[in-house]
């Protein structure tokens, strides 16, 4: 399974900077990125091609970074493509905790990434579904 980095920071100008700094330092690319903020703190979530790599130099210099387990879900761009994802959660019970997602522009292609509590379970029904599950392999060589 792939996983994300989630990133806590003050919501303050120079914090993404400091952050990607040190990732690009560490030779991590980032894949996909979002962020969110409230008042005084935000969360980075990031998706790197080497996870354990940007978890350790986030923690050596001292950003609070956690390593997640995330499922990454190969699905059409195209109208509905979203839709087929979350009914077949909706209807197996499964709540989407987070998600996000990408393009890939030269499959006509994309990904979403979604946190779940019940991975394994999520796992399953997605498998059953026929929707693919890309390997962390896959994700982090998009």
């Amino acid at each position: 399974m792939a996983h994300q980095i989630s990133v806590f920071v003050e919501n303050k100008p120079g914090r993404i900077e400091r952050v990607t700094e040190i990732l690009m330092k560490a030779d991590v690319n980032i894949r996909a990125i979002t962020v969110m903020g409230t008042f005084e703190y935000g969360v980075m979530k990031l998706l790197v091609d080497k996870p354990e790599v940007a978890h350790e130099a986030l923690k050596s210099r001292g950003i609070t970074a956690h390593k997640r387990e995330i499922i990454a879900i190969l699905m059409d761009d195209r109208p509905g493509g979203l839709y087929r994802i979350a009914r077949v959660f909706g209807q197996k019970g499964i709540n989407i905790e987070d998600a996000y997602g990408f393009v890939i522009e030269d499959k006509k292609r994309a990904v979403l990434v979604v946190d779940v509590g019940k991975i394994q379970e999520a796992v399953k029904v997605l498998k059953e579904e026929g929707l693919t599950i890309l390997s962390d392999e896959e994700i982090y060589s998009l």
